[in-house]
Formats: structure tokens, C-alpha cells, sequence
């Protein structure tokens, strides 16, 4: 084409980031784990912030009976003109019972319950100013001190791997050497694998990346799962604020990647991979929950037409005109329902496919 054959459909991409711009961004992260593994300190870390103070761990006797709750705060951030509302939602009082066999039913409910509160908005009439509160990514928080995955590690990542995008950090890694933080994702991952747990893969970059790019998202593939140090103390180290914990023997920066990962995971986070957790969690975890939702719906409704069909037939009258139309409704709403039903289905059949030609 002529350069004064120009249309200008080029420009859509920058109407695009300014329409996006000026709407602004939302992600919320889920953080699971049991108390002193560091988890509100890291946020603090990743986020360059002080969302949450200094906190106590309870002493043993409080956390005998201590129930699993939803603490739910919510932050927004601006960069350079971009604006980005972050909500955190912790689990104060997981695993910190005798007994945890429940302690995961708090966190499913919780997820389930944005779904069907997405879902509900989604079905009305007013959808312009939907608010998106899914849990867009997990934190799933494992002790160092541990061999590998515990039993209620499992049990909870089992429940929770097809509703949410499961990311797993080793808190407080400063407590390992580097050879036994090697040693620990090894045998998590093969945990991971032996027990069926779908975490988090981080899709593979376009050929046509630079080569930056790709070494990148080698070295996070490679970090998997992640070993964090969090921090929040600010010290000036030659000449330089850093993030930093103190000890008897020196500072260690948190920042440092050749003993913390907390870089790696902010980058993945919030620089290469936010928008995939989110196009996940819709394409994905959304879809599967609303597949399950309209065919509740297709078999309510199957169940009354039946039951309409029975009372005529029981009665022996013929159906009225008004019966026969709220028949012919409730067929025309349970063709619809399997119709959207299948065509879900093979979305989420070929997403699938896709990532699993991605894995090979």
C-alpha cells in the first residue's frame, strides 16, 4: 500500500493503552500459609510497601483452637501514570490449629464466592461497571524446615489447583544453605508431580523475542518454586537503601538473587506475567466454574419441565395453552444452556491442548 494510501487502523494499539491507562489495572492475590512463615513481611517486600506492620506470632496456647479467617486489604499503586489497584487477601490462622483438616475450606469458599459474585454481575442487566474481584494468583507459602510438600500441604493444593493459579514460595530461605534450597524445590516438584498438582507454568516466550527476554524467562523457569528472604528494614549500604535483615555476623539484601528469589518473583509477578495470570484465570478457572453453574441451571431446569409434564400427565387434562408455552420456554432454555455448555467446553478443551503442546 501507498503511504498516501495511509487508513490509520495502526494507531488502534495506542487507543487501546490509553483506554487501559486511564481505566487502570486490578489484580488480587491470594496469600495462604501458616503464621511465621514471613508472608506479610514479603508483600511488604515485593510491593515496596508497609502494608502490613510488625506482627507477633501467638503464643501456642491461643492457636490451639484458632480458626482460619479472610483479612482482605486493598492498595493502590501508581507508576509512572499507571495506576494499579492491588488487593491482598491473607489467611491469618492457617495451619496454626491441632486440627487442619478445614483449614482450606475458608480458602476455596472465599474463591468460589468471587466466581459467583462475578458470575451474578456477568448474568445482569448492568455489566459496564463490573468489579473484578477473582483471586487472580495464589502464594502458597512452604516451610523450609520441612523435607518436602506436607500432608496438608497437599490436601490443600489438591482442592485449590483448578480454581487458582497456584504460585509456591519457600519462606524464610535464609534459614538453608544454597545446596539444601536445591534440594528442597527438587523434591517439591516432584511432590508436585507424583500428586497431581497443577501449579503455575509459566507459558513459553514468542520466537520473536529478544534475547534478554528469553534468558529471563529461562532463569524464573529455572527458579521454580521460588526461595524468598523478605525484609522490613531499609538500610543505607554503600551508598545505596536496600532491603535488608541484620545479623551478628552482616546485612543480607533481599534483593541479592544468589540467596533470594524475591526479584525473580516480583518480576514474574507484576513485569512479564500479570496479565497471564489474570487471561488464565478467566479463560480458565472462570470458565470451568461457570461451566459448572449453567449446567446447574440446564438440570433445574430440565427438572422442571419434567415436573410440569408429569402433573399434566397425572391429572389427565390436556395441556393448556399457557402450559405448552412454558414448555416450549423451558426446552428452548435447556437447548441454549447445553449449547453454551459445549461450546465452553470446547474452549476449554482446546485452551488445554494448547498448553499442553506449550509443556511439551
Amino acid at each position: 500500500m501507498a503511504e498516501r494510501d495511509y487508513i490509520g487502523f495502526a494507531t488502534l494499539a495506542e487507543q487501546v493503552h490509553r483506554k487501559s491507562v486511564k481505566r487502570g489495572f486490578e489484580f488480587t492475590m491470594m496469600v495462604c500459609g501458616e503464621t511465621g512463615l514471613g508472608k506479610s513481611t514479603l508483600i511488604n517486600t515485593l510491593f515496596l510497601t508497609e502494608l502490613y506492620g510488625q506482627r507477633t506470632v501467638p503464643p501456642v496456647e491461643e492457636r490451639i483452637e484458632k480458626t482460619t479467617r479472610i483479612d482482605k486489604k486493598t492498595l493502590d499503586i501508581e507508576e509512572k501514570g499507571v495506576k494499579l489497584r492491588l488487593t491482598i487477601v491473607d489467611t491469618p490462622g492457617f495451619g496454626d490449629a491441632v486440627n487442619c483438616e478445614d483449614s482450606w475450606r475458608v480458602c476455596t469458599q472465599y474463591i468460589d464466592e468471587q466466581f459467583r459474585q462475578y458470575f451474578t454481575d456477568e448474568s445482569g442487566l448492568n455489566r459496564r461497571n463490573i468489579q473484578d474481584n477473582r483471586v487472580h494468583c495464589l502464594l502458597y507459602f512452604v516451610p523450609p524446615y520441612g523435607r518436602s510438600l506436607r500432608q496438608m500441604d497437599i490436601d490443600l493444593l489438591r482442592r485449590m489447583h483448578k480454581k487458582v493459579n497456584i504460585i509456591l514460595v519457600i519462606g524464610k530461605a535464609d534459614t538453608l544453605t544454597p545446596k539444601e534450597v536445591k534440594s528442597l524445590k527438587a523434591r517439591i516438584l516432584e511432590d508436585v508431580e507424583t500428586h497431581g498438582i497443577q501449579i503455575y507454568r509459566l507459558p513459553d516466550c514468542d520466537s520473536d523475542e529478544d534475547e534478554v527476554f528469553k534468558r529471563q524467562d529461562r532463569e524464573l523457569k529455572a527458579s521454580l518454586p521460588f526461595a524468598v528472604v523478605g525484609s522490613n528494614q531499609v538500610m543505607e549500604v554503600a551508598g545505596r537503601k536496600i532491603r535488608c535483615r541484620q545479623y551478628p555476623w552482616g546485612v543480607v539484601d533481599v534483593e541479592n538473587p544468589e540467596y533470594s528469589d524475591v526479584g525473580k518473583l516480583r518480576t514474574m509477578l507484576i513485569s512479564t506475567h500479570m496479565q497471564d495470570l489474570k487471561d488464565t484465570t478467566r479463560d480458565i478457572h472462570y470458565e470451568n466454574f461457570r461451566a459448572q453453574c449453567i449446567s446447574q441451571i440446564s438440570q433445574h431446569a430440565l427438572r422442571e419441565r419434567n415436573k410440569l409434564k408429569h402433573e399434566s400427565t397425572a391429572s389427565n387434562h390436556e395441556l393448556t395453552d399457557a402450559e405448552r408455552l412454558l414448555l416450549l420456554q423451558k426446552d428452548e432454555e435447556i437447548r441454549r444452556m447445553r449449547d453454551m455448555l459445549a461450546e465452553m467446553q470446547e474452549k476449554l478443551e482446546t485452551t488445554t491442548t494448547n498448553d499442553a503442546v506449550v509443556d511439551v
